[in-house]
């Protein structure tokens, strides 16, 4: 008969709730995973796997120096009073224990000393070394069987379809640095050699980003036994006397009810596939549809069974805002990370007018969109627009560099779909619908400023984090380049996003808050499922992966009775004393 009595059950199997079951377990407590997909890993899988994490062990080697009281001084300002300043302190005081912790475990992580914090002229910002990007995982270790039951990650975070890259590799072949071709050479030359991995599967042997971090939690959960099911969905929580006492499952076409002696962890996502929710919470207009997480997956089912037990909702407006793009016949669009950031492209609305700075945080691209959507009915969709220099050296979205993969390799069924090309400027905003004097004058000024190396409207390549993905090999603005060689090419932008920010309310410990502000007894959340610890900002690269499994950390030690006390208090009575009376 099966067994549905445990010390902890988590809902969810992304990065925070792998890590709560793994850290539970370390503690002595017995633990189940359930899992609404028939894959493990949610929407960290997918990920690029960084996490930001200040003051981290790894920051030292790389000649850096950071502080708690830098970055709670930078938190607190990009949360713009949207979240508790102890529940920002227990997180960049407790990040760098956790990442100690998934070295112990065997997922190691490393500093990214020249990936600078988003916002670089914030009071408490770092040029570089908060965002940790995993080391390659050797899915080996995995084994293959398990590694089909790990969720795959997206088209555009592989070469050629199959090759992993990592963000070193990523940033050096993107910005055409001298080593670009070696690298390259060398990553082809790994996977086809590497004859006995092939013949077994398809998938790569060497993972990175957030199939590593997610290989690497897979691995170390068989390895300590814990019982995972799969195709399980969340469909309530049980409580008795104001104590969640467990969860009801749908297991094999049945409902099964499974106690949690100890207490629930929520890791199940954020709403973004849901369009009912979206409708109800997020600006308009809204889609699912532009959304770049897995289909039927993140539909809020824990969010709204958090709810349904006295959970208080925050944030719920807000989304990890990025610009995507619609590819036929892939599951979901492509987010655009970083294509945006090469020199000789421009992002405009239907005045063909720019309206942003294109090499900027994804998050305020994807506000600007609906700022000037509102101000002007044409940023949803927007184009982004190049031309024939950009195409030849440069990737965006499915289309390789035109030196490697010229137009007439393309699929013939991209053109008008995927992208749109014309001889001339004033030709390709005819067939886009953008109006053509204001596509060639924004065109002649983005010349203009690649000349002087000066955005004098939105400032683009003037900060360390705009430059980060720029061609090191264009000056004097590495993102700026002129667009005036046709032909021309124009790529649609939808305001998609990563994820939603809203969820339940917590504290430092991940308690779930009720509306009287008091923990729910026995229900803890983390992740998407809970409301950002960041606010409505994103503080840098891992703002979301970061404090997925550093409240997972934190709630596992209060659940077992041993809850990590803040360091720095102080920083809270001078934040007290700062406050408006």
């Amino acid at each position: 008969m099966e067994q549905n009595e445990y010390d902890v059950v988590v809902v969810g199997s992304g990065a925070g709730a792998l890590l709560a079951a793994i850290r539970a377990t370390d503690q002595g407590l017995k633990t189940l995973v359930v899992e609404k997909m028939p894959l493990v890993g949610g929407t960290s899988a997918i990920s690029g796997g960084g996490i930001w994490i200040p003051d981290n062990h790894d920051m030292p080697k790389a000649g850096l120096r950071d502080s708690v009281q830098a970055a709670f001084k930078y938190v607190k300002t990009c949360a713009r009073g949207l979240a508790s300043d102890d529940r920002i302190l227990a997180y960049v005081e407790t990040a760098r224990h956790m990442a100690r912790y998934l070295g112990e475990i065997g997922v190691p992580y490393r500093c990214v000393p020249s990936y600078a914090d988003y916002y670089p002229t914030l009071e408490g910002a770092m040029p570089g070394g908060r965002t940790m990007d995993p080391l390659d995982f050797n899915a080996a270790q995995l084994g293959v069987k398990d590694l089909e039951l790990l969720r795959p990650t997206s088209p555009g975070q592989l070469i050629l379809g199959r090759m992993h890259i990592n963000a070193f590799e990523a940033r050096t072949m993107l910005a055409r640095e001298r080593k670009a071709k070696f690298v390259l050479m060398w990553m082809m030359a790994r996977y086809f050699l590497d004859y006995p991995w092939r013949s077994k599967t398809k998938r790569d042997r060497r993972l990175t980003g957030g199939q590593a971090l997610v290989g690497g939690l897979f691995t170390a959960l068989r390895k300590r036994g814990i019982t995972l099911w799969l195709e399980s969905p969340l469909q309530s929580l049980t409580e008795k006397d104001g104590r969640v006492t467990g969860v009801v499952v749908r297991r094999n076409g049945q409902d099964v009810t499974v106690t949690a002696r100890r207490a629930v962890v929520l890791g199940a996502g954020g709403f973004e596939r849901n369009q009912q929710m979206r409708e109800q919470y997020l600006p308009q207009p809204t889609n699912q549809a532009w959304v770049a997480t897995p289909p039927e997956g993140n539909t809020g089912d824990a969010i709204r069974a958090g709810a349904a037990v006295g959970g208080a909702l925050h944030l719920m407006a807000h989304t990890w805002g990025a610009p995507t793009i619609f590819v036929p016949n892939e599951e979901k669009h492509r987010a655009m990370f970083v294509e945006r950031s090469m020199p000789g492209c421009m992002v405009v609305n239907a005045r063909g007018e720019r309206f942003l700075n294109e090499s900027g945080p994804y998050p305020e691209f994807q506000q600007a969109m609906y700022a000037n959507h509102a101000k002007t009915g044409g940023a949803v969709p927007a184009w982004i627009v190049f031309d024939a220099t950009f195409r030849a050296n440069y990737p965006i979205g499915p289309i390789m560099p035109g030196m490697a993969v010229p137009d007439s390799k393309l699929r013939k069924s991209w053109l008008n779909t995927v992208y749109w090309k014309a001889d001339t400027l004033e030709d390709l905003a005819r067939q886009i619908g953008v109006d053509p004097q204001g596509l060639v004058a924004s065109a002649q000024r983005m010349t203009e400023f690649a000349k002087t190396g000066k955005d004098l409207d939105f400032g683009r390549g003037d900060n360390v984090f705009d430059r980060y993905y720029g061609d090191v090999n264009v000056k004097p603005n590495p993102n700026l380049a002129p667009i005036e060689k046709g032909p021309f090419y124009a790529m649609r932008l939808y305001p998609g996003d990563i994820g939603t920010k809203g969820g339940l309310l917590t504290d430092r410990d991940a308690r779930v808050l009720g509306e009287d502000g008091q923990p729910i007894a026995g229900l803890y959340c983390v992740g998407n499922n809970s409301a950002s610890v960041m606010g409505p900002s994103y503080p840098g690269a891992g703002s979301t992966l970061g404090p997925s499994m550093t409240f997972a950390f934190r709630a596992v030690a209060h659940i077992t009775g041993q809850p990590i006390a803040l360091e720095h208090t102080e920083l809270l009575e001078r934040a007290a004393l700062a406050e408006p009376a």
